[in-house]
């Protein structure tokens, strides 16, 4: 389904600015607020591997509080312990990098291939992370959690069900 000029309006008050390569809205929250948005895979010629945005402002900040805390960092020791973690984060990067693929056109395949960047997707993840056993970014992750779950957002439920908050 095709954005809406009203929904567009909502995303750029948002995120403070008119939304570029936006596509759809796959989360929204129960009054109709959208919560992550996805966008094209081409932006202004350029390719563009983040496929979802998390545009949640309470969302966003209760992550930024979390990541200033080095939640990152005590969740990717975690992972580095754990083959499975690993494992896991693997078949996320590769289920997100098929779920990307099937929302790319035509016509941006084709422009991707014309500009030399057929292969600039194809190798990166959730968030457009090369290293499938990195964190990198917890709002992205987040991002496609809501959308598909994934190891790395269900680590946050986790942390967040337990009530930490550093």
């Amino acid at each position: 389904m095709a954005v809406s000029e009203q929904q567009r309006a909502q995303v750029a008050r948002l995120i403070g600015r008119e939304p570029r390569g936006l596509e759809a809205i796959p989360v929204s929250d129960d009054a109709g607020v959208p919560r992550v948005i996805r966008v094209a895979s081409l932006v202004d010629g350029k390719p563009f591997p983040t496929l979802f945005w998390l545009v949640d402002a309470d969302l966003n900040y209760r992550i930024d509080v979390v990541e200033a805390g080095g939640l990152i960092k005590r969740l990717q020791q975690r992972i580095d312990e754990d083959p499975e973690l690993q494992a896991g984060m693997t078949a996320d990067h590769q289920s997100h990098i098929r779920l990307r693929d099937s929302f790319i056109t035509e016509e941006q395949r084709q422009a991707l291939a014309d500009g030399g960047f057929a292969k600039a997707l194809s190798g990166r993840g959730i968030g457009g992370i090369a290293d499938f056993t990195r964190i990198r970014c917890l709002h992205t992750w987040y991002a496609a959690h809501l959308v598909e779950p994934n190891t790395v957002g269900q680590m946050l439920d986790a942390y967040w069900q337990a009530g930490q908050q550093q």
